[in-house]
């Protein structure tokens, strides 16, 4: 291949300054609603967020179609791509003023949109002229072509006054055809496409293309470009709208300052990418993020006044924020955001030469989709907050988190390069004179663990691991709680006042168990990355945002109903714990305390369902936290609860939990893994065949959890059906809990088919039941399944190390000794988190089919009778796979094979 360097400085000039003055037309056209959009607002009438909605839309297509411009310019060339792209952003931009509906006008805004690929294929071309010493600098200066931004709040708004919005995109059009064409005209293709065509190498495939996708380096990447460029393209688009309602400024000058915003955070790019050179991305990252996080505070800070009684009597004082001074600070935030544009993109052609379309067009696209996403949440915030600098506090929280996710990948990175010397610290400074390595301080990383070892096992290692369960265990308790506390507070809603139909509120019931089966399928494969403790107290902490919330949002009847999807969805942070807890459980137990030692975890965790609903119809009657936790509601049908209890109760305990997590736990070196290992579990067909299983397990019991205590309300109103409640998800996590040895003992295969077996008679009862109006043997029945979804649960989870310890020897027969063992230990640990999310799901869909049910025919009759056909399904395959007479379980389970195959 031709090398960049051996490229002439007027080639390398050449390139980068028709790239460069090609971006910003580009960006130019890709902002032009900042400006017209105002007009086309006051023409249609449109609120706030068919406003954001129509301003965004072009964002999305710029975004979206950034992936696959990286892969075209890979294949074609920069030359021929930017051309075309700028061409039919140009036909798409003239056609908008054809435009007369508001759908008319989104249709022509994704046209629009076009323009903002651009910039991949500027990365891609560009990097290619350029060695990486240069590089840097070079995608600094191109990346300065946002600069284009600004031009349009400049000039956009002095050309409407002219021309009308019409005119605008008239002029904007046409001056991007032109440039489309002298691009065409005098660009060259880059050096490495020419000698590939020279030599007849075929373009790379696919597949090749997209490899890098898969680590994990390049999401974050992603994150971290979703706010320095997906944020200054919300605020872009936002600012001129925002200027006029808060400093009540006319179009030119809200353009005008909101331009300075622009042009900072466009010009120093080319400046960002020289101090990526010199000083090193990652210290321009810190910062960007770092300052980012100070002015943003001080922009979401909203005008307030303040009373302070003091001794002679009010002090009264204000605080805002004047025009200039915001200017000024947006200015400053443009800058920092400028830097951290150019260091994102230093990176990529540094790590994946080979892929820098590929992989630079999933970091622009995930950007971009900031600028679309963002300004739709920001009109979302203001209806729903009335707050105008919600979108500053919502950009405060994307950049710490951004500065957290790089801050603990670089210090996981130094701990595995250094870390057995990061371990002969004191924990600080001050301690360093009574320091004693080994014994002054307790060993967070545990290096060598050897749980089938009997002398280990015996010596040290039950005592660690039976620490890291009793700590597990609690924190798992308090997540089921908060997870499924939302099934009480909907029950209790309109009995305070809130107006929801039948269908909102099982909608609120479901969605905590949607939200938490999702996020375990990320869960499940932090414990390998980031290690168990540090996610278990984290993941913990998490469980303050839903409980305090609730504790707030309750207590006025004119909240919201976008406001409780919010929180229903923020409670499953809970649902979400449960795979990661189950999987760093899992590596601290031999194989053959695993189920028993899982089922504890599980089952005493599952009892935090059956604890909240004990708990919650007890505390909401009360005062229990005085005037700090707010006033009583009062009941419609007479008398007060205090319903923000069900959220406030919760906080004290998870503070609890997270200290000692933090302080107790311990990491195992042999559990980790990156995202890239544990993946090859979704070739595994057992996993997913699990996951069926689990859903008619677990998945009947969450989700019979959330939704029983509105089913007994609505089927059998005359009783008090809430007092008796917490008895089935009792029954099911004490089953859970109490049986994880009979699944040991006897296989949990057989058990797993014979608690199908009970649950299909259960459900049964249920309908019968439920014909006959026997609430006594309405309840009976449940209760029945509860047990058997318990007894299921512990079953199916016994099942999956002995599975894997069959399958990796037969997949995977050049691993052996310790390597071999590692892999059962992370497949197993893999499915059982994995499984443990799908299965979840049912926590969402069996409340959704009630609802539906209902809705439809009046009853939920029809959806007992799906539940029922789903069992027999489950009964089926687990005998046709695992416990038939020649199924993978039959022999093992009667002793007739070893039960786990043994490593070399």
């Amino acid at each position: 291949m031709r090398a960049a360097g051996s490229v002439s400085s007027a080639e390398q000039n050449r390139a980068l300054g028709l790239s460069t003055v090609a971006f910003t037309a580009c960006f130019a056209v890709w902002t032009i609603f900042s400006i017209i959009g105002v007009e086309i607002k006051k023409e249609l009438g449109l609120n706030e967020f068919q406003f954001g909605l129509l301003i965004a839309t072009p964002v999305l297509t710029g975004s979206v179609i950034r992936l696959i411009l990286g892969v075209w310019t890979e294949r074609w060339g920069g030359r021929l791509v930017f051309t075309l792209q700028m061409l039919a952003a140009a036909a798409a931009t003239l056609v908008l003023t054809w435009a007369t509906t508001y759908t008319g006008y989104l249709l022509a805004a994704l046209g629009v949109g076009l323009a903002g690929g651009s910039f991949i294929i500027g990365v891609a071309y560009v990097s290619r002229w350029y060695p990486a010493d240069r590089q840097g600098t070079a995608l600094g200066i191109f990346g300065a072509g946002n600069v284009g931004a600004a031009v349009t709040k400049f000039l956009a708004p002095f050309v409407m006054v002219a021309m009308g919005w019409r005119g605008v995109a008239e002029v904007w059009a046409a001056g991007l055809a032109i440039m489309a064409v002298v691009f065409l005209l005098f660009a060259k293709d880059d050096p490495q496409l020419a000698e590939r065509r020279a030599r007849g190498i075929k373009a790379p495939s696919l597949a090749e293309q997209f490899a890098p996708l898969m680590k994990v380096q390049v999401w974050r990447f992603s994150l971290y470009y979703f706010f320095v460029f997906g944020a200054f393209m919300a605020l872009a688009l936002w600012l001129p709208h925002y200027l006029i309602d808060v400093y009540s400024v006319d179009v030119r000058t809200a353009g005008m300052a909101a331009a300075m915003f622009s042009l900072s955070a466009s010009i120093f790019r080319a400046y960002g990418g020289h101090l990526s050179d010199r000083f090193g991305a990652r210290t321009v990252l810190y910062w960007t993020f770092g300052f980012s996080m100070i002015l943003l505070f001080m922009l979401s800070y909203p005008p307030s006044d303040y009373i302070i009684h003091g001794r002679d009597g009010a002090i009264t004082f204000s605080t805002s924020m004047g025009l200039w001074p915001f200017v000024v600070t947006l200015f400053a935030l443009g800058f920092f955001m400028s830097l951290g544009k150019a260091a994102v993109y230093k990176h990529i052609p540094v790590y994946y030469p080979q892929n820098v379309g590929a992989v630079g067009g999933l970091v622009g696209m995930i950007g971009g989709l900031g600028g679309f996403v963002l300004p739709i949440v920001f009109g979302a915030l203001l209806d729903v907050t009335g707050v105008y600098t919600s979108c500053f506090m919502l950009l405060f929280a994307l950049v710490a988190m951004a500065l957290a996710w790089m801050h603990l990948s670089i210090r996981a990175m130094e701990r595995r390069a250094i870390g057995q010397a990061l371990d002969t610290l004191p924990e600080l400074p001050e301690m360093a004179e009574i320091h004693v390595p080994g014994k002054t301080v307790m060993p967070r990383v545990i290096d060598d663990w050897q749980p089938e070892d009997p002398s280990f096992w015996g010596a040290t290692g039950k005592r660690i691991a039976h620490r890291n369960l009793w700590l597990s265990i609690p924190a798992l308790t308090l997540a089921f709680s908060v997870w499924m506390v939302w099934s009480m507070v909907v029950a209790k809603l309109p009995a305070v006042g809130f107006n929801f139909t039948p269908d909102q509120l099982f909608w609120l019931a479901a969605l905590p168990s949607l939200s938490g089966a999702t996020l375990r399928i990320f869960y499940g494969f932090m414990v390998p990355i980031f290690g168990g403790r540090l996610w278990t107290t984290v993941s913990t902490a998490s469980l303050l945002i839903p409980a305090m919330g609730i504790g707030y949002a309750v207590q006025n009847p004119e909240t919201p109903y976008l406001v409780f999807l919010i929180l229903a969805l923020l409670c499953g942070l809970g649902g979400g714990n449960f795979a990661s807890s189950m999987a760093n459980i899992g590596y601290f137990f031999p194989k053959a305390e695993k189920g028993h030692a899982l089922a504890l975890n599980a089952g005493l965790g599952n009892l935090g369902v059956s604890l909240m609903q004990f708990l919650v119809p007890l505390v909401i009657t009360a005062g229990v936290f005085g005037a700090v936790g707010g006033g009583a509601q009062t009941v419609t049908e007479g008398g007060q609860l205090w319903l923000q209890n069900a959220g406030f109760v919760w906080v004290p305990f998870i503070l609890v939990s997270t200290i000692a997590a933090w302080l107790g736990m311990n990491d195992l070196a042999d559990a980790r893994a990156s995202f890239a290992q544990q993946a090859v579990i979704f070739g595994r067909a057992h996993n997913w065949i699990m996951c069926v299983l689990y859903i008619g397990t677990f998945g009947s019991f969450i989700g019979f959890s959330a939704a029983f205590p509105l089913l007994c309300k609505l089927t059998f109103p005359d009783i008090n059906v809430l007092q008796y409640v917490f008895l089935g998800p009792l029954v099911g996590a004490l089953a859970r809990a109490g049986t994880g040895w009979v699944s040991d003992r006897f296989g949990g295969g057989r058990v797993t088919f014979w608690v199908f077996a009970g649950m299909i008679l259960a459900t049964l009862g249920v309908i019968w039941a439920r014909h006959t109006m026997s609430f006594p043997a309405y309840f009976a029945s449940f209760i029945a399944l509860f047990f058997f979804t318990g007894v299921g649960n512990a079953s199916t989870f016994q099942m999956i190390p002995v599975i894997m310890g069959r399958e990796v020897p037969r997949l995977m027969p050049k691993l052996a000794g310790v390597d071999m063992s590692r892999q059962i230990a992370m497949e197993s640990a893999g499915i059982v988190a994995f499984s443990s999310a799908i299965g979840a799901y049912g926590g969402f869909f069996i409340p959704k089919a009630y609802g539906t049910a209902i809705a439809l025919t009046g009853t939920p009759g029809a959806a007992l009778w799906a539940f029922l056909g789903f069992y027999v399904l489950c009964l089926i395959v687990t005998w046709a796979v695992y416990t038939r007479p020649g199924g993978l379980l039959h022999d093992i389970e009667r002793g007739r094979a070893a039960k786990i195959a043994q490593p070399a």
